[in-house]
């Protein structure tokens, strides 16, 4: 893949810069995004065309968010949280979607000959291809801003919660 690839070797550094520094966790996501891309025929999301639903946090996200414009600004990068390197992509229009795990590896504590392992490797060698178990999630909601009885800041309102009569937010609510 980067072995000789002029387009993926600047697309890489620009993660890289998006991220701040190379790594293997970054290299998962940047080839996750390139099997869905050949998988779905993804182009990158001006709105919510692609949803990324990502089940870590880690730096691979960096790489979603950057190559395909999956971010949780526009609604369209789900966090659904469950410690996993997996990634499951969906195409709105084609109502496509395949889920990217990544393979249970034995590898060395080198994390510089892993990082170049992940970026080399076929991908079929790192990621089970799996069929997405769920649908396509709805497109994100607007909700209106309620303004705290107790803080006075406001919360979308999905995240008013009341208390003692008062319409509060999570934190003075306690939770």
């Amino acid at each position: 893949m980067l072995g000789g690839c002029k387009v993926e070797k600047e697309l890489w550094e620009k993660c890289v810069a998006f991220h701040g520094h190379e790594c293997p966790g970054l290299a998962i996501g940047f080839r996750a995004c390139e099997a869905a891309i050949k998988k779905l025929n993804l182009s990158f999301s001006k709105d919510e065309e692609v949803v990324c639903v990502t089940e870590n946090n880690a730096c691979g996200v960096d790489a979603v968010q950057y190559i395909t414009g999956c971010t949780f600004g526009k609604g369209n990068l789900i966090y659904r949280d469950r410690g996993k390197q997996a990634f499951t992509f969906f195409r709105r229009d084609t109502n496509e979607g395949i889920r990217i795990v990544l393979k249970a590896f034995n590898h060395s504590n080198d994390r510089k000959k892993w990082q170049e392992y992940l970026l080399n490797a076929p991908l079929e060698e790192i990621f089970d291809f799996k069929t997405p178990t769920y649908g396509i999630p709805p497109k994100a909601k607007i909700y209106p801003s309620i303004q705290c009885e107790i803080c006075g800041e406001y919360a979308a309102e999905n995240k008013i919660r009341f208390k003692e009569g008062k319409k509060v937010c999570i934190d003075c609510f306690g939770e």
